[in-house]
């Protein structure tokens, strides 16, 4: 794997330490491109670093962030540049759900959730994208969900909102860049074998639903991978997703939202 210039790229992932993002760590570090692992758990995050390193002879360095805070992405600019790391692929994978109804939760767990989910994404996008048009290439994967394609569900009150809006701004921004050699991706899974259900609470309601809904994070991040390098702007994972997308889309409104209320109990913590 190398660039147009004959480097060898370095990708950032956050949320890197498990799920969707360690699968992109190990996906891109198989391709050869040198990695920068970004996540709050450092000790995840060295011992991923470690195993990539020895397995597929990258450089895989390790930066620590909480996205949550308000300085967080200037400070992972600050160290990129003090450690004279370039960026060339930049995978804005860092998430998760926050159970309940919107009023359940303080504004300060909605505020942290928005930071993490819509701000940081697009402020890392800010930072780093000038340098990729500069060079006249760039890879940038905005992890979101086919849940911000569908109507939104009762619990987990922002969630789709938050997905729905990374769409719409990689669409944007794969416009504006596509002739500077900078390609945009908003990546759309659907439910994935992680974590993230055992954060939110729910692993007791989704274990119920049928295998065939599910995918697995290195499909799901070899799906992304392949989507990006061809120019594809948003991208659906598996053909079951794609199919509910376009079920949706045929759907009345009021239609659509009722057989999301009606569902959303099998896979949102509602109270």
């Amino acid at each position: 794997m190398r660039t147009p210039d004959d480097q060898t790229p370095r990708a950032l992932v956050t949320g890197a330490s498990a799920g969707i993002g360690a699968a992109f760590a190990q996906a891109l570090a198989a391709r050869g491109c040198d990695v920068v692992l970004s996540a709050r758990r450092a000790d995840r995050l060295h011992a991923l670093a470690r195993e990539l390193s020895m397995k597929y002879g990258v450089d895989a360095q390790v930066l620590v962030a909480d996205l949550a805070a308000p300085d967080a992405c200037e400070k992972i600019a600050r160290e990129l540049a003090l450690r004279g790391l370039r960026v060339d692929f930049l995978v804005n994978n860092a998430g998760y759900g926050v159970p309940g109804s919107f009023t359940a939760n303080d504004w300060r767990t909605h505020e942290d959730f928005i930071r993490v989910l819509m701000i940081a994404p697009t402020e890392l996008c800010h930072r780093l994208l000038p340098a990729m048009r500069e060079r006249g290439y760039g890879r940038i994967i905005n992890v979101a969900s086919l849940a911000g394609l569908v109507p939104g569900t009762p619990g987990h009150t922002l969630y789709a909102a938050a997905k729905a809006y990374l769409i719409k701004f990689s669409q944007s921004l794969a416009l504006e860049n596509r002739d500077k050699g900078v390609n945009v991706c908003a990546l759309c899974p659907g439910f994935t074998y992680s974590e993230f259900h055992d954060v939110t609470g729910a692993r007791e309601k989704v274990s119920r639903m049928p295998r065939w809904l599910w995918m697995d994070a290195d499909a799901v991040v070899r799906q992304g991978l392949d989507a990006v390098e061809r120019g594809k702007i948003v991208y659906v994972t598996g053909r079951v997703n794609r199919t509910i997308k376009r079920l949706f889309k045929l759907l009345p409104d009021q239609l659509a939202l009722s057989v999301i209320a009606r569902r959303a109990k099998h896979f949102r913590v509602e109270k």
